[in-house]
């Protein structure tokens, strides 16, 4: 961290803190529907731009306008870009949280806010700065109904002459976000300008934080995991989405329908793709259902009410083995849970979903990159095995904004599986659906339309045998749940591998899967140079889980599993996976309060748990 002395000015001001510099945590309190999320982008983005590693993070209400929103940008030059728990400066825009969110920071915080709120009174601890934001925005906006949403932009720029952050590159963010919008895009932008003027005239600066050009973020993005994932369904040949709208999935199904009339229009000017609205995420899933087994490359994106209610066909196309990926946005149950808060407690029901014995492929991205690359995974690993392939992202993921890099073009072919066409069944003279040729469990199937007599066959989610003939004897069904067993095991030498970083003989691991990613390795740093706790660390990608898995557990003393959900639902699965004497050597840290695992939450608990 870079830091220099910085000598104490008027309240809140620390005798020999330190210049900290690109490493902070911003949170901006506003009202939801007052146009903030255009004002937090722009700050985001400028900070990017001065080659931070940046993330932002939006916490919003799940029903009406009016009620509090938090957005909280994390500014780190080392790369960490998890959620951080502590609020280093705050924008308190919201008269109905701004007492809650002054009482909750750190001493020594800094605190920008609404001058009628009169914050400065609640503590002697921290740095305050009042702006009179109506006045401001009135010189710089003549109509008043506009002011509103003009009047988060007067706080960008005190942000940014308080951090110091460059206002060619806030020009710059403006530009991008209004860039259809040339009027607007002025307007914002001398409100911009107006706050950073009365900043650098009015207001002294005493916080230890500041912003400084880095060169970290060249060639990088800023996308978020939802519409990486649409980008890459397209890529990976989807013609078919059937979706009903729930938060957090929406926005991946509604990026995805633009890409397609921007990418998927065949020269006669019609769709060569259908995107279709159900009714119920019953009747999406049926229809994926539907479209797979008719030879389309189909998919739904849903969350967890929506995965309870598609468990029956979820069973079908495991029985029928019929290709399909299904996009699970996690977010916090049970029932309707906390709608807009992120979770990982979608884990075990999916990976069982529907009555009887069934398993299903899960594929679980920790960055918007995995979201683009697993998308193509997902879709070859359903027709390749012909089952449904769950892709386990959440809402922290899905609908916040991440650094990444550029997407690479996918090189790999579309494979296919095992598909019998014209010319196949002409040499062979027929087939047996269900039958097991190869020993990996796949049976050959042909598509609808196929030009010949023997192509034909029942697909059946009642008992049958090879030949796909109706059956219930006993001998039938066993056979064909063995074979079914036998096809998701094949599973395991294809799925994605695990992550592996290990150090030096370290006897304690740590499992974590998804978004958790970003906690661990900043917490893996914290346990080492706090506490002189050395890990090695496994990131899950994929269930079934592959060998590496078991080998990193029968390596290490004691493994921590680290998941976002209340009953170590992933811990469960490695529980049914593992030999029994591997068993007692997990444990497990849960983080279920809806909020992004952060860091020092893990390095907490680790420590503790450790007799440190």
């Amino acid at each position: 961290m870079a830091t220099t002395d910085v000598a104490p000015q008027g309240t809140g001001g620390q005798l020999g803190r330190k210049r900290i510099v690109n490493d902070m945590s911003i949170q901006v309190a506003t009202v939801n529907g007052s146009g903030s999320q255009s004002s937090n982008t722009v700050l985001l983005r400028a900070i990017f731009q001065m080659g931070v590693p940046i993330s932002g993070k939006n916490l919003f209400p799940s029903n009406i306008a009016g009620l509090p929103t938090w957005y909280t940008i994390r500014a780190n030059k080392d790369g960490y870009i998890g959620r951080k728990k502590e609020i280093d400066f705050l924008v308190a825009m919201n008269a109905e949280t701004a007492q809650d969110d002054v009482m909750s920071l750190a001493a020594g915080a800094s605190v920008l806010y609404d001058q009628p709120l009169a914050l400065d009174k609640l503590r002697d601890d921290l740095i305050f700065y009042s702006v009179p934001y109506d006045k401001i925005v009135a010189t710089v906006c003549p109509e008043a109904k506009l002011r509103k949403l003009v009047k988060n932009m007067v706080y960008v720029g005190v942000v940014a002459q308080l951090l110091e952050i460059e206002m060619g590159e806030v020009e710059k963010a403006i530009r991008k976000q209004f860039a259809k919008k040339v009027k607007a895009a002025t307007l914002n932008l001398g409100a911009a300008q107006a706050g950073f003027d009365y900043a650098k005239t009015n207001l002294q600066k005493r916080g230890a934080f500041y912003i400084e050009r880095m060169d970290k973020t060249a060639g990088k993005i800023i996308i978020d995991g939802n519409s990486a994932a649409a980008l890459g369904c397209m890529f990976a040949g989807c013609t078919v989405v059937t979706w009903y709208p729930i938060t957090p999935s929406s926005s991946l199904v509604e990026t995805m329908i633009d890409y397609m009339k921007d990418h998927r229009i065949g020269p006669d000017g019609k769709a060569t793709f259908a995107i279709v609205q159900a009714e119920d995420e019953l009747a999406a899933i049926g229809m994926v259902i539907g479209a797979g087994w008719a030879g389309a490359r189909s998919m739904t994106a849903t969350a967890g009410p929506g995965i309870s209610l598609m468990s029956e066909f979820a069973g079908l196309a495991y029985y029928a083995e019929i290709p399909g990926v299904i996009w699970d946005i996690q977010r916090v149950g049970p029932s309707t849970g906390l709608p807009t808060r992120t979770s990982q407690g979608d884990i075990l029901a999916t990976a069982f979903l529907s009555h009887g014995d069934t398993k299903h492929v899960m594929l679980i991205p920790a960055s918007a990159a995995e979201c683009f690359s697993m998308a193509s995974e997902a879709f070859n690993l359903a027709e390749q095995f012909q089952t449904l392939v769950f892709v386990m992202s959440d809402l922290d993921l899905g609908m916040n904004n991440w650094m990444s890099d550029p997407f690479e073009y996918p090189t790999t072919p579309i494979k296919r599986g095992k598909v019998l066409g014209k010319k196949d069944l002409e040499k062979l003279g027929g087939f047996s659906r269900y039958k097991d040729l190869d020993g990996d469990g796949v049976g050959y199937r042909t598509l609808p339309g196929t030009e010949h007599p023997a192509a034909a066959y029942f697909t059946r989610g009642s008992g049958h045998n090879d030949k796909s003939n109706y059956s219930e004897r006993p001998d039938d069904y066993e056979n064909n749940m063995e074979r079914l067993n036998r096809k998701f095991e094949s599973t395991r030498s294809f799925v994605p591998r695990p992550e592996i970083q290990k150090g030096d003989k370290a006897k304690i691991g740590i499992i974590a899967y998804g978004t958790s990613h970003w906690g661990i390795i900043e917490s893996r740093d914290q346990l080492h140079n706090e506490y002189s706790i050395e890990t090695d660390y496994l990131r899950l990608r994929a269930y079934p889980f592959t060998r590496e898995v078991h080998e990193f557990i029968e390596q290490h003393e004691r493994v921590y599993v680290v998941e976002q959900n209340r009953d170590a639902q992933m811990l469960s699965l490695l529980k049914l996976d593992l030999k029994p004497e591997l068993m007692t050597r997990l444990r497990s840290i849960a983080h279920l309060d809806g909020l992004p695992l952060d860091a020092r939450s893990v390095t907490d608990e680790l420590s503790t748990m450790e007799g440190k």
